[in-house]
């Protein structure tokens, strides 16, 4: 397996995203900013929701998007965790995991099954025939994250997948997630402007700001010399707590 490598531009009228990224399996990456720089755009770019105008998409040296080809999205091998999950509300549990791997093909009895698979690894088979309106923050954030993983993904894009919690158990889900992300061999990118998040779940960073990358370090190395202002006001503020 060779990764991501990533390095294309995208457009958006007076906005320009501008971006290159290249992560290892079995390696989770943050992509940290403050609101407006291009991070939900970089995730629609990966996920192929959104064309980009130059430069190219590769995952484990196939080319998803460049000048002459763009991978639809169900064929991209992408499990995607969005902030509010946007679980299927008419679906059970269950059915809900087992969407991706029936769209893939696989039969109704065997998608099923894997579904159970994973909501056991999660803990939460035993609300398989819960609605999504019946589950809690912390149980949604599971059931959305076995959903990702039911198409056995190259990659794994999480948008802002701790912010939708309350405060009371988002360190517990924090944790929990960090703890199957270890447990994931593929690349995880992890969108978040929480310096928090990056610390638990990703071993490096990629700060963007107005469309632009202005550090690319480990996570430690962010900590320790902050490159712009941005960044020195997340690690004065974490620090203090």
């Amino acid at each position: 397996m060779t990764g991501l490598a990533a390095d294309f531009a995208v457009r958006r009228g007076s906005f320009a995203l501008d971006l290159a990224l290249d992560v290892q399996p079995g390696r989770s990456l943050a992509l940290l900013g403050p609101n407006g720089s291009g991070k939900s755009t970089t995730i629609g770019c990966l996920a192929g929701t959104i064309p980009i105008d130059s430069g190219s998409i590769a995952v484990d040296g196939r080319v998803l998007d460049d000048d002459d080809t763009h991978v639809e999205i169900a064929a991209r091998r992408i499990g995607v965790v969005f902030q509010e999950y946007l679980l299927f509300p008419h679906l059970s549990v269950r059915d809900n995991v087992a969407f991706g791997p029936r769209a893939l093909g696989l039969g109704r009895a065997d998608s099923r099954e894997a579904a159970d698979d994973l909501l056991r690894r999660f803990g939460v088979h035993d609300l398989a025939d819960r609605r999504p309106a019946q589950l809690s923050g912390g149980q949604a954030q599971r059931v959305a994250l076995a959903r990702a993983l039911a198409v056995s993904p190259d990659v794994l894009l999480l948008d802002e997948p701790l912010s939708a919690l309350d405060v009371e158990v988002r360190d517990d889900v924090r944790e929990e997630l960090a703890s199957h992300l270890a447990a994931f061999d593929g690349v995880t990118i992890v969108v978040t402007h929480s310096l928090e998040d990056v610390v638990a779940l990703a071993r490096d960073v990629v700060v963007l700001e107005r469309g632009a990358v202005t550090q690319s370090a480990s996570v430690r190395e962010l900590v320790r010399s902050p490159a712009t202002p941005y960044v020195e006001r997340l690690v004065a503020s974490w620090s203090d707590d």
